[in-house]
């Protein structure tokens, strides 16, 4: 399955073979820009400032990070920061809903319930993006809020969009199904900044128009328990052990990647689809090494040898400077 997913963001041959469905996409998602950009469907705008945090193409390329660090920045400011996620992969029986940390990723998401015990601050999910902002603004009184996805959701008004990258770029450059894309990449010009998150300090070319560009990583903290999450360890820990690692994200290969540069030997990766559903068969003996967003889902079936690596988005300081910049402007007008 993984080797399918990579030909089809490379774009194999066979990918052509779904050219008849592109049309499709790009007449349906072309023509619903369209009616709110002429007003004949209208975006609701609420009295908060609205930051989008999105990508271009389907899969996991960082954003969950970089939601983390903007809400960490605005609290520290001083601001009543909230964030809103559509709630991929929960069955929530009422919306919109605020996530608890006590609340199982089947009912709100993975990455939800992850942003809701690292951030500190309200996370909300809804489908329907509008209504969990106005809950945010008029229930929680938040005066930003921060979008985990949802840059092609045009339903809800946004004064910042920011594109998350990562090695993939733009992949095979056609639209969904042929590839990865669900806007073509004239898209890039429209957006306020797009940050690359890139395990090397090399910024790739990527022709966007003039829209600036900016480098981030992931920074490694103490791997954690994945039982007791105030348990940590150092890497030296795993040392002459057999470590197996698991990741259920959208580029597995990349955190099996940073653990190699880490300095962890691996005996065994194990690539799973991004918000794969883990069952306690899914989790071998012995050590293994996960990624928060997949602990958050087997904490409840792991065994005492069971760790996950914490990362921290390092985001040049320019990118703050432009949204404030952006949002201060946005408001004297």
């Amino acid at each position: 399955m993984e080797t399918l997913v990579r030909q089809w963001h490379k774009g194999a041959w066979w990918v052509w073979l779904l050219s008849p469905l592109v049309l499709l996409f790009w007449s349906v998602s072309h023509m619903r820009r369209l009616a709110y950009r002429f007003g004949i469907k209208q975006s609701t705008r609420v009295n908060a400032s609205v930051i989008i945090v999105g990508n271009i193409s389907v899969g996991g390329n960082g954003k969950t990070p970089v939601v983390l660090a903007l809400a960490q920045y605005f609290s520290h400011k001083g601001k009543r920061v909230g964030i809103l996620s559509r709630g991929y992969g929960g069955k929530s029986d009422t919306y919109p809903r605020q996530v608890l940390e006590t609340d199982s990723p089947e009912e709100v998401g993975d990455e939800p319930r992850l942003l809701a015990i690292r951030s500190g601050v309200p996370v909300v999910v809804d489908p329907l993006r509008a209504r969990g902002a106005r809950f945010l603004c008029d229930e929680l009184h938040c005066d930003i809020i921060i979008c985990d996805d949802g840059l092609q959701h045009y339903a809800l008004a946004r004064d910042i969009e920011l594109v998350v990258m990562d090695e993939r770029l733009i992949g095979s450059g056609f639209l969904m199904p042929m590839g990865p894309l669900r806007e073509g990449r004239w898209r890039l010009a429209t957006v306020d900044a797009i940050i690359h998150n890139r395990q090397n300090n090399t910024q790739p070319h990527l022709a966007s128009g003039t829209t600036p560009q900016f480098m981030m990583a992931l920074e490694a903290e103490l791997p954690t328990s994945v039982k007791n999450n105030v348990k940590r360890t150092e890497l030296t820990y795993f040392q002459g052990k057999r470590v197996t690692a698991l990741a259920g994200i959208g580029a597995p290969e990349r955190f099996f990647s940073q653990l190699t540069g880490l300095g962890v030997h691996l005996d065994k990766t194990c690539p799973y689809p991004d918000h794969y559903q883990f069952s306690p068969e899914d989790i071998p003996s012995g050590t293994v090494l996960m990624t928060e967003k997949d602990a958050v889902k087997v904490a409840g079936f792991a065994h005492d040898d069971c760790w996950f690596l914490p990362v921290t988005a390092k985001i040049d300081d320019a990118v703050f400077t432009l949204i404030e910049n952006k949002l201060n402007t946005a408001h004297r007008t």
